[in-house]
Formats: structure tokens, sequence, C-alpha cells
């Protein structure tokens, strides 16, 4: 078993690369898809049931699998990995060859185009851009789901026929984060639970928003109860005058990308936007983490098969393996981020009573912790980014990104 918590570094992984997912894509994804000639929400948005008859037609499972994964998403000692492989005899190549899922799309983007192997038969794409445009282009196999029945059993509903991937065709969650609401209670003596909050002129110069512009943009649709997965543009320039106007009012101390955890531990900000896998790696006590009553955003990095997999039947049989509450439990009890598998949460405490020491203390923690495993009420609230056609990609950063910019 791991030492938990994990590695401040591993906290810190998943919210960087979310960063430059959309930082770096944003821009460039429109373009990317109209050279390739598709636009919009076309394409392979679904997959029908002869889709998925005519890709695993023929295909037979073959005693091997390549997997492409981010640093930190298996245990040091790979045990999950050596145990499918003592399960199921199959051999697992586990490489950490992600570090940027725009930069991992361009690597794949010219063999997948021409239809050959990249190499890999699993991989795990964070939902946005790169995976959207995976799944527009034909580049990812349509999942076989009567071969996904642990999936079907032990998948939380939330994780289930996401707004980015309707009816999991193509995709099912490995694990997921929320961004909320951090606030230091040595400064913040009230409790916090809504967004409202962070525009209380009370806290002048102490919030901290991000600068990205489709969480910024997320929570200015929160705050008027707009769902931002339904939103229109109407929505985005209402959101956008209240987000210019907590700005003009000296309310925020900082737009941030990544340093706000260290500036709410300080006392810089004493509120701020966050996400869960940061603050549940803060050794601050102080440092509380809320989804607000208005809604929180769930995102998710997920399995997928590469079209051109050469063993995807093997790739198949762990995505389902990794479902099973015995098998997930194990993965959760190293990465700490929300797990979709709700019934890993009794197989933790039953470790955590089994254990001695540093070890229980630390198991007790991930069981009861809602950054792991969030309550009913804080998983209704969550919402999934916007999906965006090219045009309505352009219209909403023109209308976002000015805000952290000042102009």
């Amino acid at each position: 078993m791991s030492s938990i918590p994990p590695p401040l570094l591993r906290g810190l992984t998943l919210p960087r690369r979310r960063d430059f997912l959309r930082l770096a894509g944003a821009s460039g994804a429109g373009l990317a898809l109209a050279a390739c000639g598709v636009e919009g929400q076309g394409g392979k948005e679904k997959a029908g049931p002869s889709d998925v008859q005519k890709y695993w037609a023929g295909k037979a499972r073959n005693g091997a699998l390549r997997w492409a994964n981010w640093p930190g998403y298996v245990e040091d000692d790979r045990a999950t990995v050596r145990a499918f492989e003592k399960e199921t005899g199959i051999k697992v190549t586990y490489q950490e060859v992600i570090q940027e899922t725009a930069q991992w799309f361009g690597k794949i983007q010219a063999p997948l185009a021409a239809g050959q192997s990249i190499g890999f038969d699993l991989m795990v794409m964070t939902n946005g851009i790169q995976l959207e445009k995976l799944r527009q282009l034909g580049y990812l196999a349509p999942l076989d789901h009567s071969r996904l029945k642990t999936f079907a059993a032990n998948a939380g509903p939330q994780f289930k026929n996401p707004s980015y991937d309707p009816g999991n065709a193509f995709t099912i969650p490995y694990v997921s984060g929320i961004t909320g609401i951090a606030y230091n209670t040595r400064y913040v003596k009230e409790e916090i639970t809504s967004i409202a909050q962070l525009f209380d002129p009370r806290y002048k110069g102490r919030v901290g928003m991000m600068s990205d512009s489709q969480e910024l943009g997320n929570f200015g649709m929160f705050l008027l109860g707009v769902d931002p997965e339904k939103s229109t543009p109407a929505d985005w320039r209402r959101a956008a005058e209240r987000l210019r106007g907590q700005r003009d009012a000296g309310i925020v101390r900082k737009y941030y990308e990544q340093d706000y955890a260290d500036a709410v531990s300080k006392g810089d900000v004493w509120l701020t936007m966050a996400w869960s896998g940061d603050v549940y790696s803060l050794t601050s006590p102080e440092v509380k983490f809320v989804v607000p009553k208005e809604g929180g955003t769930l995102w998710t990095d997920n399995l997928c098969i590469p079209k051109t997999a050469e063993n995807p039947v093997d790739a198949l049989m762990l995505m389902d393996w990794l479902y099973d509450a015995e098998n997930n439990a194990r993965l959760t009890e190293f990465i700490n981020y929300i797990t979709p598998v709700p019934a890993a949460r009794p197989v933790i405490e039953a470790d955590a009573r089994k254990a001695e020491g540093e070890d229980k203390a630390d198991l007790e923690r991930l069981a009861t912790s809602p950054l792991v495993f969030p309550s009913p009420s804080d998983l209704a609230r969550l919402r999934d980014y916007r999906r965006l056609t090219q045009a309505e990609e352009t219209e909403y950063q023109r209308i976002f990104e000015p805000i952290p910019k000042g102009s």
C-alpha cells in the first residue's frame, strides 16, 4: 500500500495539464477541425449498433496490451498493472507518455489520420477540446458495452452518459475532479456555501478566481442560475458582465492558473476558485473545500481506445476490470481523486480497519473525504463544460478571455 496523502506533485499534475489543454488548444481547435473537414458537433458523435458490430467483428484477445497514461496515475510499483496481468494473463506495457493533452493529440493525429497504429491500445484523455476532436474525427473505437458489464454494474450514475460522450459511446471515466471553492478558516469566519460570496465586497482584494475562460465562465453562469451545458451566448454575456463587475470593484486579488493553492494556504487570498485534488493534497488543515450551492464543475479523465489499436479486446478487458470495486479501491488509495466506482469506498474502509498507524489514519481520511467520495447532493450540483461548435467557441472566448486581462 502506498503512503497517503500522495506527494503534492501528483496533486498539482492534473490541473496543470487541464490548463494547457484549454489555453493551448482553444484558439486552434476550430481551425484544426475545419482543416480536417469536420465542423461543429457533427461527425462521430454517436456510435450505433452497426458501428460497434463492424469494428469488433473478428477481433479477439491477443494477450498483450500497451497503455499510455499520465505520470502519477498508477502506483509506483505498478500494483494495479501486476494484479491485472496475474488475473488475466495479459501482458501490459505501461508508459507515462502523456504530459499535455494538446501535445499528445499532436503526436497521435497523423498516424490516426493515416489509419496507422499509434503504438498504444489504450489511453487516458481529459474531457475537452482534444477529446472532442478525436471523437468527431472518428479516431476512437466505439465501445462494445456488451463486454463492459462490470462498468454497467458499478459505475456511479454521474459517470454514465456524460454530455461530452453521450451513452459512453467512446469513453468511460478513469478519475474525476471538481472545481469548487477553497477558503482559509483563519481569515474567513463564516461558512462558505455560495459563489455569491466570491463577489462579496467584504472580501475585497482577497478573492482568487481562475484565469481559464471555461472555468471562469462556468462560475459566472452558476452565479446566475444557468446550467453551463445548456447555456446560450446571451447567458455568456450576462455572466461576463457580473464577472467584470467583480473585477472592477477590486474584489479579485488575482486570476490564477495554478498558484492559488499556495496563496490560499498563506492567506494572500482568503477564498478562491479551486480544484479538489489540490486541496486534498494540501497539508494546511485550515483550508476547506466546498461545492457551492449554485453548482460546481466536474471534469473527467477518460479511458478510450484509439481506432487503430492492435489489441482492442485486451484494452476493453482492462477498462472493465478497473470497475471492479476491489481493483478500483487499490488505485483510488494511490491516486486520491474522485473514483467513478462508489463501491470502492467500503473496500477502502475495510482496508482502513486492517491498517495501523499512519496508514490507518490516511485511509480513514480518504474513505471519509468528500473530495474523493462526493455526497449525492454535491454530485447533483456538478456540471460538465459546455461543448462548443467552432463558431460558438470563437464567441465564447471573445466574451470571457478579456476579463482576467483587464479589458
